[in-house]
């Protein structure tokens, strides 16, 4: 699978109406990014129809789940879901699996106690599944920020897709997965090179990510502290979680996680108020150049 270095993940992609969204992934592919991101939350398409309707509207521009949430459906129809997009469009999807959080997962009836535990008998049940599924080639990451998590994605799949995450975590992910694992973070930018307009862009897209636990404790794992959590972000935590400014700022940041042991990173373009894909798309337009594609 030939994916480059840059992709992208936008919510409004996959939700949009079809026809918008099927626009946008041919511009995006237009434009020379590798992959293109469908998430799986409260409001969001189901995400492998999203994913096999961008995929029918483009040629050569990998979809990954980003990610496909395992309390939506159980193994067997995950796994048959990922093989009927995969056997459709071969050598183009990647397939995207995490345990969301606990507070989301509750909202389903299920008991996120065990997250781990939970993971690791779902890939058990899915490696059943595929022995009796028609066979498909694809590459399966796990949603993963903690150590044991990311064991788990070097053990047991392809590698590892994190998310609101610095460089510092990218490096620590790649020791953990070793170098034959694929990791691909997300990266929130904007280009916006006035800090107080930046950061408050940034801030409003943190907000709700830091009433997670999972995020919250893997920032404190970074050294971040409930110091920094408070008010949308410290200055300090906004700059590390979204890359803003110009052009070149961003592909800094890009090339930050590529040094960091990152194999690709999809980036999520931020609006001020709501997420905005012409906005968005606008904002890739202006980023290409400077990313080399």
């Amino acid at each position: 699978m030939q994916i480059g270095r840059v992709g992208v993940w936008h919510p409004m992609v996959g939700k949009a109406p079809a026809e918008e969204g099927r626009r946008a992934a041919a511009r995006i592919e237009a434009l020379g990014y590798g992959s293109i991101w469908v998430n799986e939350g409260w409001g969001s398409k189901e995400p492998f129809a999203a994913a096999a309707i961008l995929l029918a509207a483009t040629e050569r521009i990998t979809l990954g789940t980003g990610i496909a949430n395992l309390w939506a459906r159980d193994a067997t129809a995950m796994a048959a879901a990922a093989v009927t997009v995969a056997d459709g469009h071969p050598g183009r999807f990647l397939l995207g699996v995490g345990v969301s959080h606990g507070p989301l997962v509750a909202r389903r009836g299920h008991d996120y106690t065990k997250p781990l535990t939970a993971m690791r008998t779902y890939l058990d049940a899915m490696d059943q599944a595929y022995k009796i599924l028609p066979k498909a080639e694809f590459p399966t990451l796990l949603a993963a920020l903690r150590p044991k998590m990311l064991e788990l994605s070097r053990e047991r799949a392809g590698g590892a897709h994190t998310y609101f995450v610095p460089p510092e975590h990218t490096a620590q992910a790649r020791a953990i997965l070793g170098a034959d694992r694929l990791l691909i973070p997300e990266q929130a930018v904007v280009l916006e090179s006035d800090p107080a307009r930046a950061r408050a862009i940034a801030r409003t897209h943190m907000a709700y990510y830091l009433t997670l636990p999972n995020y919250l404790n893997n920032l404190r794992d970074l050294g971040y502290t409930d110091a920094d959590f408070a008010v949308g972000g410290s200055d300090r935590l906004t700059d590390a979680i979204v890359a803003w400014g110009d052009p070149a700022a961003v592909a800094g940041r890009v090339q930050a996680h590529l040094d960091a042991g990152a194999d690709h990173v999809a980036l999520q373009p931020l609006s001020p108020e709501v997420p905005d894909l012409a906005d968005a798309l606008a904002q890739l337009t202006r980023l290409a150049p400077a990313l080399g594609l």
